[in-house]
């Protein structure tokens, strides 16, 4: 089932094209990093999904939702923080998340009050629930906006930057509570400009760039580089000269101690049985995979989207 489905999502400012024809599909259970560099179109996308920003063209659908009433419905089972979480600096953090539960009309003091412990709980800020909001580190007000979202019990979990400005301790923190609530099943879509992050926790991807979505796939999909590979054997010298024979590699680049070779046919077995054949028996035959810096590099480089 698709939690999120936008079509030729659009939006601009002063005539100035910000996000432009966004087409997103996001399944449930899927941790999805919506990636780009600062000003690309992440925040504004994230506000149209959430109903804060209005789309000038485009069609949005929560949990398959078909009408304006439905999306509204499909809106209340969806927690997000977007950008900086306003707190009351000289309130508790419990009291803060009670005013929080009474935005969310959470029915009944103690349906609010055990609903405010489970989040606390779950982002590990039980013992801190009676601090000021202003006396909690960075990280602990990061976590306290991810309490936040989460009261209620959303279907759909939406976080603009959850790690920006955090120290190594504070994103390692953020980074294990996504991993523990998408093992839970919950669906979650993240902005970041951060690619490790994108790396140790997502399963897909979205790469934008000035408002176009430039691509979207699985994160190991996107590493993978399929047709090529790295082979080593004994006989170096017989591997390169058959090789170059071999109708199916399109490259051949030898190293000091192994070949790269770029397969047409993307066919690694049909090429070990060939050479085997030819009485040359490799010790190592390894797919090749890009890092995410280097396929975002690649992309956010030569990609130029026309106005």
């Amino acid at each position: 089932m698709l939690i999120v489905k936008t079509e030729g999502l659009s939006k601009s400012y002063k005539k100035v094209p910000v996000v432009r024809d966004i087409c997103l599909e996001i399944a449930a259970g899927q941790v999805y990093g919506f990636l780009g560099p600062n000003g690309s179109g992440k925040t504004t996308t994230l506000g149209m999904v959430l109903g804060i920003i209005h789309p000038d063209k485009g069609h949005i659908s929560l949990a398959g939702s078909q009408t304006p009433a439905q999306l509204l419905a499909a809106r209340r089972r969806v927690g997000g923080i977007l950008e900086q979480p306003n707190f009351y600096p000289h309130l508790s953090g419990y009291d803060n998340l009670r005013i929080a539960a009474g935005i969310k009309s959470l029915s009944g003091q103690a349906i609010a009050a055990n609903e405010i412990d489970r989040v606390l709980a779950l982002v590990k800020l039980g013992t801190f629930k009676s601090r000021e909001f202003r006396h909690y580190s960075l990280g602990m007000k990061q976590r306290l906006a991810l309490a936040s979202a989460l009261i209620g019990q959303p279907e759909l979990l939406i976080l603009d930057e959850p790690t920006n400005g955090l120290d190594p301790e504070g994103m390692q923190e953020i980074r294990e509570l996504i991993l523990a609530l998408a093992a839970d099943g919950l669906t979650i879509l993240l902005s970041t400009h951060m690619l490790n992050e994108v790396e140790r926790t997502c399963t897909h991807t979205g790469i934008i760039k000035n408002g176009v979505l430039l691509m979207s796939c699985k994160v190991d999909e996107l590493l993978r580089a399929p047709d090529n590979y790295r082979l080593e054997t004994e006989h170096l010298q017989d591997l390169i000269e058959e090789l170059h024979r071999y109708p199916g590699a399109a490259t051949v680049s030898a190293q000091q101690d192994h070949v790269i070779v770029q397969l047409s046919d993307r066919n690694p077995a049909r090429l070990n049985q060939h050479l085997a054949l030819k009485g040359i028996y490799l010790s190592s035959l390894v797919p090749i995979s890009h890092s995410l810096e280097q396929v975002f590099l690649q992309l956010t480089n030569t990609a130029e989207p026309s106005a």
